[in-house]
């Protein structure tokens, strides 16, 4: 029975690892030869790298990094496989978990004792005997007590991110069992050895304080010595085939996560969160770029979907699967996961179950899931206080379509299943924002959003198959360099604009009080022009495109030369010669369109030999600091945020927040300023230094917070289906009384000021940017309300 048991565990995980081994064994060859130290902390995603301006002191620091990094991912790994860090988000369930996860560990030297004592008829030799059973007894008690608890949060409870069914219950009730047959046969053993010895007398210890209950109470039910010889047999050997029925089964289910999510976790990736895998589009031999199979995902992203346990944290958090959307990133891992399971074994002619019933080898051959058409109906709720506009957010209807649309058709082999359009339709994969709060909250270290980029890619570049709303954007990009489509000739508009402003505020200069600040607002150079007149700026302020183009963003951008210059720190553009950075082109997929405007503007860098740059848009931040390293940029190039720029200036006294700003704001977290680049304390800290601001937070922020919707492309796109998410996000901002929406992005302003319109609250609420409301509080409101 033993040997029949370890050889089909063997086996399942053995066909299991040969399905992985079915991906690819890495990215594609990097298209330039330029390699990227990731643990440069000038590439870093620590704050602290920000405020450093010496070099020399980033030098040095970099040296100091590159010694920690093996240990820093080292201890993240023990606290995240040990310390159940992101399990104990929840605390209820973390808990349980840790209850649970610790349980096992010891009880497997109980289930030792257990089985060498019914083959030996003696205890294991351990010192301090008593003490070891009455620290089983007691971590059995426990654990039971977790596994109620898990039935009663999934079936009493019901927590809407929990599966029901039989098969979640299955493994309750296979703990259940381990536990309850360890308690009767130690409860037997005990009454057959001192029943004998005391007839009369009390059979509890207090080393032994279950066992010995049940003992004495079994025993006071007229149980003698000899009938609980036979059950202790029985109930040996009952316990014995449940354990090594669990042995099969657990690498058959998703607990074959208890094995693979420590290696999932140890091999999770080295370069900066959510940084993309760049396509070699010059390989001559590449059959297809993206993914169009499941095969052709690589190893690592296989391993994720035996990985995943299914808890639905990610669906939890995903502002996609909460407002109504088809997309849930735990059936994105599910579905992958089955369909590699029935591709591997058609592959293999071999059942991925073992021991294997009623033909399912054939069944394989000749059935397969599908996922079949279908949309989540969305109820229109409210939950806020301050209007009635529909702005509850729950997953339910997600969750129910999935489940209901994910089945296995007769007459279907896996063979003629498309990866995207019957595994994944096309409207989950133009539901995500990227905005990564899957990825934070997994426990296992499972990457969602680059699958997801993966599918796009195939669909954009071997397909030409995108929304309508995001082709036309991606067409305007490419022949005017914006989203909308504007003269590529009016991307230096803005600095016309500025000088404009700049005259305004000049003439305000001569009234202006004692107390503020003192510096005249100047017009802004070109690098062309500090170049010509011998100059080289250290510094560039990189404009971007919304902040380049967009009416709105640009009050943003002129708020912030204005501190600049303010802050007397000199500094250049680009102008006409900055493109769009490419992000928006990447990310919805078009990594053609992604890689011919980086490589364009890493040349211009170069012509120009920029050391460090600032920018008010998180997505622009992101790509230069993390993705355009490996197109060529130099990795020594400081990219800056302009909050973290802002927060140092102040700190260093050569900004003076010194008029009230009497507002209560509550700051909305970008994703790719915070879960992409780890940046959440410094525009807190620029609006904490305001005189006047009542800083609060809404229940979902910083690590936790939720998208605004306009990530991964959907800025450009119309959301069809469900709630709008900036609506939702307005509105959990609005549960804290604010007057102002703050926040640190061109799209995040956009969206929540769009929040603000729709759900009619614009009288008594507006977003506002961290620059323009430091630039209020330098400058007083009367200076400031030219440019912001």
């Amino acid at each position: 029975m033993t040997g029949t048991a370890l050889w089909c565990f063997y086996t399942v995980v053995m066909r299991r690892v040969g399905y992985i081994r079915m991906g690819r064994s890495g990215g594609p060859n990097r298209p330039f030869a330029a390699s990227h130290d990731t643990s440069d902390p000038e590439n870093d995603n620590r704050e602290e790298m920000l405020h450093t301006s010496s070099f020399a002191a980033n030098a040095a620091l970099a040296s100091a990094a590159t010694g920690n990094e093996s240990t820093r991912r080292g201890w993240d790994f023990v606290l995240q496989v040990f310390g159940h860090r992101k399990l104990l988000k929840d605390i209820r369930s973390g808990l349980m978990h840790v209850v649970i996860f610790y349980g096992f560990i010891m009880l497997q030297f109980g289930a030792i004792d257990i089985i060498w004592k019914g083959i030996s008829g003696k205890p294991l030799p351990l010192p301090a005997y008593d003490a070891f059973v009455q620290s089983q007894e007691i971590t059995v008690l426990l654990v039971l007590l977790a596994i109620l608890y898990g039935g009663f949060r999934r079936y009493v409870e019901q927590l809407r991110r929990l599966k029901r069914g039989w098969k979640p219950s299955l493994v309750l009730w296979f703990i259940g069992g381990l536990m309850v047959t360890v308690l009767l046969t130690q409860s037997f053993d005990r009454l057959h050895e001192t029943g004998q010895l005391l007839r009369h007398g009390s059979l509890y210890t207090s080393h032994a304080p279950v066992s010995s209950t049940i003992a004495e109470a079994l025993r006071d039910i007229g149980m003698t010595a000899a009938v609980s010889r036979v059950f202790y047999e029985l109930f040996w050997w009952l316990h014995y085939a449940v354990l090594l029925a669990f042995l099969v089964y657990v690498p058959q289910s998703k607990h074959f996560h208890i094995m693979t999510a420590p290696i999932n976790l140890w091999l999770r990736r080295k370069t900066p969160p959510g940084k993309l895998v760049p396509l070699d589009l010059e390989d001559e031999e590449a059959e297809s770029f993206g993914v169009g199979a499941v095969e052709q995902f690589t190893s690592k992203q296989l391993l994720d979907l035996y990985a995943c346990v299914e808890c639905g944290r990610c669906t939890n958090v995903c502002p996609a699967s909460n407002t109504g959307k088809l997309l849930s990133p735990m059936h994105l891992i599910v579905k992958l996961r089955d369909h590699l399971t029935e591709k591997g074994a058609a592959i293999t002619s071999k059942s991925p179950w073992v021991p294997s019933f009623g033909g399912q080898v054939d069944k394989l051959q000749t059935s397969a899931h599908v996922m079949t058409s279908a949309t989540p109906i969305w109820v229109q709720r409210s939950s806020n206080v301050h209007h009635s506009a529909p702005t509850m957010t729950t997953i339910e209807p997600t969750m129910t379509v999935q489940q209901q649309a994910w089945n296995v058709h007769a007459d279907t082999t896996v063979s003629e299943v498309a990866l995207i359009g019957e595994v994944m339709t096309e409207s989950e994969l133009w539901a995500c924002t990227t905005c990564r709060s899957c990825e934070e909250q997994c426990p296992v270290g499972n990457e969602h959003v680059d699958k997801i980029i993966d599918m796009r890619r195939y669909l954009v570049l071997m397909e030409g198959r995108i929304p309508a709303e995001g082709q036309r954007a991606m067409n305007n990009i490419e022949r005017q360099g914006n989203p909308w489509g504007l003269p590529r000739g009016e991307r230096a508009a803005w600095l016309k604009a500025y000088e404009a402003e700049a005259a305004v505020l000049s003439g305000a200069d001569v009234g202006r009080s004692s107390g503020s600040a003192s510096q005249t607002a100047k017009p802004v150079r070109t690098m062309q022009e500090a170049i010509r007149q011998g100059e080289q700026p250290e510094l560039l302020l990189w404009a971007g495109t919304m902040g380049a183009y967009d009416q709105r963003s640009r009050k943003v951008l002129f708020a912030f030369v204005r501190l600049l210059q303010e802050a007397g720190i000199p500094f250049a553009v680009l102008g006409g010669e900055e493109k769009n950075s490419g992000d928006t082109a990447r990310r919805m997929g078009n990594e053609l369109l992604f890689q011919t405007l980086c490589r364009d503007n890493v040349e211009t860098l170069q012509r120009y030999g920029i050391r460090r740059i600032v920018t008010i848009c998180p997505h622009t931040f992101n790509s230069l600091k993390n993705e355009y390293t490996d197109f060529g940029l130099n990795p020594s190039v400081v990219v800056e945020h302009h909050t973290t720029m802002l927060a140092r200036l102040v700190a260093q006294g050569k900004l003076r927040p010194v008029h009230q700003v009497k507002e209560r704001i509550v700051y909305h977290d970008s994703c790719y300023l915070g879960r992409y680049n780890g940046i959440y304390d410094a525009p807190r800290q620029v609006l904490s230094a305001i005189p006047g601001v009542n800083l609060v937070e809404m229940e979902r922020s910083r690590q936790n917070g939720m998208c605004c919707g306009a990530g991964g492309g959907l800025m450009w796109m119309e959301e069809r289906t469900g709630l709008r998410v900036n609506e939702a996000r307005t509105s959990q901002a609005l549960e804290t009384s604010p007057t102002v929406i703050g926040s640190a992005c061109p799209y995040c302003l956009t969206m929540m000021e769009d929040g603000i319109k729709q759900l009619g609250v614009e009288e008594k609420v507006r977003a506002r940017d961290v620059a323009e409301l430091l630039a209020e509080s330098v400058f007083g409101k009367s200076q400031a309300s030219t440019v912001t």
